[in-house]
């Protein structure tokens, strides 16, 4: 593999983007993942479902005018996705805007039974999403059937999402409720749209996993898996924040801080799907 190019790959879809280099998805990506098995297989059966946030952008700009050709990366979604929905838990899509969710199919373990299934059984969802703010009128409140929020990564949750008001509205009424919210690698990055339009985010003092900076400033540089330095990174604008980050390497790492899942990379997406499973299913019980 040493002599995989290093040169992201031009995306012929648009102008100055990029695909990871052939070296880099070499490095990071495998036909399976480390799924193992779930634990509650059909154990839940009632109401409570699941609301996924999921990315709508394609093509995060960077400092040095190049685009990354990205989206939700396809394990951070579905891993954990399946775990949820075969323990019993319905999960529904909304996107910012309406627009379809964004995948990273680079990325999609081509081998892997479980995460082929659940994209199979999302599918529809992701291509005809909710519209966020629709959801929030007509879906949230103390009495909604959604239990837990969920918002995968990707480099593609780094844009819109930090900003989104309609976001901030989402995870204000998951705090409010005492909701569990899900998230990994680059999609705490959506954390930071809590304090659009406060003084100080409500998750200061909270800790967190999330994609290690060092990564994103060097060796993703290096091996060509982006073609350009981020405009800003996530660990770092979550730390301003008044966020602990626990991690500072990608080792699969999970983390909760009360009702807060975090993991730190792909590689955490089957831990996290158990301990959202396990969580989920303790407070759906409690609350039956």
């Amino acid at each position: 593999m040493a002599d995989l190019s290093r040169e992201p790959t031009p995306d012929p879809a648009e102008d100055n983007a990029f695909f990871p280099s052939p070296y880099s998805l070499s490095q990071y990506t495998a036909p399976r993942t480390d799924f193992d098995s779930v634990r509650h297989r059909g154990a839940y059966t009632g109401r409570w479902k699941v609301l996924m946030i999921a990315t709508e952008e394609r093509y995060v700009l960077l400092e040095n005018g190049r685009m990354f050709s990205t989206g939700n990366h396809p394990v951070e979604m579905l891993l954990p996705a399946y775990h949820l929905m075969e323990t019993g838990f319905e999960i529904d899509v909304a996107t910012i805007s309406g627009y379809p969710a964004k995948l990273e199919l680079w990325a999609m373990p081509s081998q892997d039974e479980a995460v082929l299934a659940a994209y199979e059984a999302l599918k529809p969802k992701l291509k005809q999403p909710k519209k966020l703010s629709e959801v929030i009128a007509g879906e949230l409140g103390p009495d909604s059937n959604y239990l837990a929020v969920f918002i995968p990564g990707g480099h593609g949750a780094v844009v819109g999402l930090p900003t989104s008001t309609a976001v901030e509205q989402t995870l204000d009424w998951a705090l409010d409720n005492n909701k569990f919210i899900i998230t990994l690698c680059h999609g705490p990055a959506a954390l930071l749209a809590a304090s659009v339009s406060k003084p100080e985010s409500p998750f200061a003092g909270y800790s967190v996993c999330v994609f290690p900076d060092a990564l994103d400033e060097g060796p993703n540089l290096d091996i060509g898996y982006l073609p350009g330095r981020l405009r800003w990174l996530v660990a770092d604008l979550l730390s301003r924040q008044g966020l602990t980050v626990v991690n500072d390497a990608m080792t699969g790492q999970t983390h909760q801080d009360r009702k807060l899942l975090t993991g730190d990379s792909p590689l955490a997406s089957n831990e996290l799907g158990h301990l959202a499973a396990d969580a989920l299913l303790e407070a759906a019980r409690e609350t039956a």
